[in-house]
């Protein structure tokens, strides 16, 4: 579903005359984002998209541009996963705003193929020139928020993005961490503090042992939908490779006789890959690696799901 949208314009006086400046809406999350393209066409950046100009400044200095390419895209990460009400598109004003007609807008936490395989939101049939139009995407949950057109010999450029919704909420962040050995400084709640610092500061990590494990009690019985894990980004991502998640009731065995949920084969440096646990009840989430000699380090660990009643 779209609609075109209306903004707030005010007049600011300054030095050398007035101007007109666009008011951010409140709520928008595209502005504390990270934005990439496929590709970038001269000066137009990816990140005049979420500059909060919808293009009152001239076109080639509020807008992005890629390329003349295959399925060039626009990427946003919005650094935590979203459930997303809207995404308003403000297009460029001049004869070239056919460009974005068939446009998709993608939501989701997978980065497969760039992000452009995550489920759709909208297609954009058209936007008139210089208009921004929203699109309601009903609270579909995702870091990434992509801008793809499909098919060949194809150009995106796009003057704003915005988006609007709220964190989903990660039940990790309220629970009780534990882990079977530190290494250092590298405690089991480190993973649970919304990635906000640096790796040697912000990741948990065990001795090399057997069977190492890290367990996060939820304090309540949840249905697990899905466990959303961070590698660490550095020499030895790797480590991670063969690593169950286990979902619970019971403490026998350290939690690492419960159900397993998933079991993780790799997760590329410092990426985060989503498992989906379809609603497995448990108190306790489980991370174990089976064998000897065995490290696990964990820089994001994060839980969604219900409450039983």
């Amino acid at each position: 579903m779209m609609c075109k949208v209306s903004f707030m314009l005010v007049q600011i006086m300054r030095k050398h005359g007035s101007q007109k400046v666009f008011i951010n809406f409140p709520g928008n999350r595209a502005v504390e984002g990270a934005v990439t393209q496929s590709s970038t066409f001269a000066g137009w950046f990816a990140e005049k998209a979420t500059d909060s100009n919808r293009g009152f400044k001239q076109l080639n200095t509020a807008c992005t541009s890629t390329l003349n390419e295959s399925n060039p895209w626009w990427r946003l990460d919005l650094r935590d996963v979203y459930r997303v009400s809207e995404v308003v598109i403000t297009n460029r004003n001049d004869s070239y705003a056919g460009q974005i007609n068939g446009a998709e807008i993608r939501i989701g936490i997978s980065l497969e193929n760039n992000g452009s395989n995550n489920p759709i939101c909208a297609v954009i049939s058209t936007i008139p020139a210089g208009e921004s139009y929203n699109f309601s995407c009903n609270g579909m949950e995702g870091r990434y928020m992509i801008v793809h057109i499909p098919g060949d010999w194809e150009i995106l450029s796009l003057c704003e993005v915005e988006v609007y919704g709220y964190l989903a909420e990660n039940l990790a962040v309220a629970g009780a961490s534990t882990q079977s050995s530190t290494s250092e400084n590298w405690f089991a709640e480190k993973a649970i503090d919304r990635g906000l610092q640096q790796l040697y500061t912000g990741c948990s990590s065990t001795l090399s042992q057997t069977n190492p494990w890290w367990r996060l009690d939820l304090h309540h019985i949840y249905r697990v939908n899905r466990v959303v894990i961070t590698n660490r980004n550095d020499c030895c991502a790797e480590r991670i490779n063969g690593m169950e998640i286990r979902i619970g009731n019971t403490l026998e065995n350290n939690s690492n006789n419960n159900p397993i949920c998933a079991v993780i084969p790799a997760i590329p440096a410092g990426e985060s890959y989503s498992y989906s646990c379809g609603g497995m009840e448990g108190r306790y989430v489980n991370l174990i690696i089976p064998g000897d000699m065995k490290i696990l380090t964990l820089c994001e660990v994060k839980v969604y799901g219900e409450v039983l009643n």
